[in-house]
């Protein structure tokens, strides 16, 4: 037997039978050979340390950087007493963070009917510019307008009142990822338990159905599926009932699906042009199209649920928390632009080249404002509001003010290969 076959001969020999002891180990007689050494056993290798858990990717938006005073177009002109009102009210919830307590309780300590002048060397005393930087190293972005809508509705349900305004659902998940990745702010995931597992909430069309899956969640019931559809969009209204009552609803939370302009798809499908895209340009596509309008409301997936306010507010609540201002908020990207910050915003009025420069205070988000130079204008209440909130698609700049001193949050990075 040669030697291979020999150490194979001896590692195989049978294991000694339990409470018996062991014969001793003989190799077969072949030549006198001798059995090669044993070799210890190696040791057990340690259990590989489970790997962490992939961190999300985070799309970076943007940045803020320091820049002038005299870089703002036109800065010192513009009336700043409604823009001071509108930063105050804020300030009841930005004054929690230390660096703003300071700067919040002295813009509260003014006098009323300051001239502007006055405010404006109070903010340049107090606060520095940043200008907001797109993830393309662009200046410019986008400014459109929301507002807060009137509706006709119903406590009840009739033939005339039949499309509901939903409260939020109590299986609707909402999964907060800043709790697990501190990076992910403002991501929350949305869904509903399904047996052992978390799919995605119900859809628009699904909502929509017959039956009703949410019935006993309407708030009030209006008269126009398409008006419903702008009040998801503007986030809040009032709803006048046929005693002359006022409920005002503001935005509670989303089903998690994305937002899908109806704009674009009527545009792609040649139901209208490009330039009747506004506001008014679908309204006036649904009153003539009424067959269709569900079925292309049904292409947005995302959908609304709402709370009811105190009818006694002076403005919808934004998501600062706190009422909003008529042309002094506006709607930003958290992850650029901090909630509670002055911002002056550089643009044009709706359908016009007339500039529009003006300090506005960021206290609201909405899931089409993504970005970092990216606006939404809130222009008030009531059908003129709405009017030039329809039209407004307008370029803007914008530059943020911070505390002097103070230093912003870090934006999120651009990841590697991105």
């Amino acid at each position: 037997m040669g030697l291979a076959l020999l150490a194979a001969a001896c590692a195989t020999a049978p294991e000694p039978v339990a409470m018996k002891a062991p014969e001793p180990l003989i190799c077969p007689p072949v030549e006198k050979p001798v059995c090669p050494p044993t070799a210890p056993a190696p040791a057990p290798a340690p259990a590989p340390a489970p790997a962490p858990a992939p961190v999300p990717e985070v799309e970076y938006r943007g940045r803020l950087q320091p820049a002038p005073w005299s870089d703002l177009p036109s800065w010192g002109r513009e009336s700043l007493g409604d823009s001071l009102v509108a930063f105050v009210r804020g300030c009841t919830a930005l004054a929690k963070q230390p660096a703003w307590e300071a700067v919040c309780a002295e813009a509260a300590a003014l006098p009323p009917g300051l001239p502007d002048t006055a405010l404006a060397a109070f903010f340049e005393s107090r606060f520095e510019p940043h200008q907001v930087i797109n993830a393309d190293e662009s200046t410019s972005g986008m400014v459109t307008g929301y507002y807060e809508p009137l509706l006709r509705g119903s406590r009840t349900r009739t033939e005339k009142y039949r499309y509901p305004i939903y409260a939020v659902p109590q299986d609707l998940l909402v999964i907060d990822l800043s709790s697990v990745y501190p990076d992910l702010k403002y991501k929350r995931l949305r869904g509903r338990i399904e047996g052992n597992r978390v799919v995605p909430y119900l859809a628009r069309g699904d909502i929509d159905a017959d039956p009703a899956p949410l019935k006993g969640l309407e708030i009030v019931w209006v008269d126009d599926a398409v008006e419903l559809f702008f009040l998801h969009i503007q986030g809040s209204g009032q709803v006048l009932l046929e005693n002359g009552e006022r409920v005002r609803v503001g935005y509670a939370e989303q089903n998690g699906h994305p937002f899908r302009s109806l704009g674009r798809l009527l545009i792609r499908q040649r139901e209208i042009p490009p330039e009747r895209a506004s506001m008014q340009g679908i309204k006036d596509w649904a009153r003539r199209n009424p067959r269709k309008v569900q079925r292309f409301l049904n292409e947005n997936p995302s959908f609304v649920f709402f709370r009811e306010l105190p009818g006694d507010l002076p403005g919808p609540i934004g998501s600062l928390g706190v009422p909003l201002t008529a042309e002094r908020s506006i709607a930003v990207d958290p992850r650029v632009v901090p909630l509670g910050v002055p911002v002056y915003l550089s643009t044009t009025w709706p359908n016009s080249p007339q500039p529009l420069n003006r300090l506005m205070v960021a206290q609201d988000t909405g899931g089409a404002i993504n970005g970092g130079v990216r606006a939404d204008f809130y222009w008030g209440f009531g059908d003129a509001a709405g009017n030039q909130a329809g039209k407004m698609r307008q370029s803007g700049r914008m530059w943020v003010l911070l505390p002097k001193g103070y230093t912003p949050p870090a934006t999120v990075q651009a990841s590697s290969g991105s």
